[in-house]
């Protein structure tokens, strides 16, 4: 089953000491790149959960932020540092005096001045607990959003591998009337110039011209490439870079049909199928 890169996840849970919210956001990167946003509280954590998400996401570039509002205790929340503030006022006293035209300082811009507001210790082990279930529960949203995304290009890979399937059946089942018609306009040439051409030389001209326009090779390896890329996404593995490699072997089929087109169908075909296949591509970048 595909998955892919690409999510977003947000989950929230009241505990006794707040409230805990973890945000992760995933975007298509090349490997496996975490990045945490935590409370100051819990920043010591972070190699485990770093280590968390880590096995329970493949690739991508992840951005993980955990929100904490502490819970308000009307006992313990307003403590103030009463010393500083006193020295502070000491200082805007200072001030004043030297500039009597400043206007008068508003409290609360005492109160949000830093280490005035104290707020008191709490146990980061139950906090921690908490967290590191909440990301379990947040990692487990965001990869059920990320496998719906892969079945949805999974299923888009179908409709296009059944596309250039049959662009590549009508191709061949075309090739014995372009090759008909390429020698039959050849003769028609020698005709015109009015020469007599040794027949046995002739047939080997021909036998080299038809060579050259045959894409039989080309058709099968299309067909061959078709079947590895069901193949894939009907597995259980991580196949982003695996599908990326098949696009270039599709890619350089149809350049190589395109190349030895014999007539306008042929060449709208190739064109068809490049189109086709670049829409893949675009796709598969977001494929873990």
């Amino acid at each position: 089953m595909l998955h892919s890169m690409t999510g977003f996840a947000r989950e929230s849970v009241e505990t006794d000491l707040g409230t805990l919210t973890w945000e992760i956001r995933a975007v298509n990167h090349r490997y496996l790149d975490v990045q945490f946003k935590l409370p100051e509280d819990l920043r010591p954590d972070e190699q485990s959960f770093r280590k968390q998400a880590s096995a329970s996401l493949g690739r991508g570039k992840i951005e993980c932020g955990l929100y904490f509002r502490r819970a308000v205790d009307q006992q313990t929340e307003m403590q103030i540092d009463t010393d500083l503030v006193e020295l502070l006022g000491h200082r805007i006293s200072e001030l004043s005096a030297k500039l009597p035209a400043t206007a008068a300082i508003n409290p609360i811009e005492i109160l949000r001045w830093p280490g005035v507001l104290k707020q008191p210790e709490i146990e980061t082990g139950p906090l921690l607990e908490d967290a590191s279930s909440l990301l379990d529960k947040a990692l487990g949203a965001i990869n059920a959003m990320r496998r719906s995304e892969g079945q949805r290009i999974a299923e888009m890979l179908e409709l296009r591998c059944a596309e250039i399937g049959s662009i590549a059946k009508a191709v061949r089942q075309r090739m014995p009337e372009v090759l008909a018609a390429t020698r039959a306009k050849q003769k028609e040439r020698l005709d015109k110039l009015d020469v007599d051409a040794d027949p046995a030389r002739l047939e080997v001209e021909l036998a080299l011209i038809a060579q050259k326009i045959d894409v039989d090779e080309e058709l099968d390896r299309l067909e061959s490439h078709l079947v590895e890329i069901r193949d894939a996404v009907a597995g259980e593995k991580a196949v982003g870079r695996r599908l990326d490699f098949l696009m270039q072997e599709l890619n350089r089929e149809a350049n190589t049909l395109g190349s030895k087109s014999a007539d306008t169908a042929t060449t709208k075909a190739a064109v068809d199928l490049k189109v086709l296949i670049e829409q893949m591509r675009e796709q598969i970048q977001n494929v873990e």
